[in-house]
């Protein structure tokens, strides 16, 4: 089918393994251990590591860096819990870093 457009994919820098959609993005305004990131509402292809709290800008929160599910790579990480009430809308996302994915089908 000519001049069809798929959905547009982020994929991991290391394998082209696609992580998650475009579609998916809550905010661009996030702060990664790398730089700049992306908040998600869903991510795919992603193993979730052991839960630890950490300390972040916002406060404390519980989380499990996510890895690519082929290569292994560390992509970002998943919030389980925040302590703060303002900060609760991040439970359950995913955060990757703009420097771990790259555009597919753009």
């Amino acid at each position: 089918m000519e001049g069809f457009v798929g959905p547009r994919v982020y994929s991991c820098y290391n394998c082209r393994n696609h992580v998650c959609l475009h579609d998916d993005i809550i905010s661009k305004d996030f702060q990664g251990v790398n730089g700049r990131a992306f908040l998600f509402s869903h991510a795919v292809n992603i193993v979730v590591g052991a839960l630890e709290d950490r300390r972040l800008r916002t406060g404390l929160h519980t989380v499990g860096d996510i890895s690519c599910a082929d290569c292994h790579e560390v992509l970002g990480w998943k919030y389980e819990r925040a302590f703060e009430a303002s900060q609760r809308y991040k439970e359950g996302k995913f955060i990757f870093e703009k420097v771990k994915i790259v555009k597919e089908n753009w």
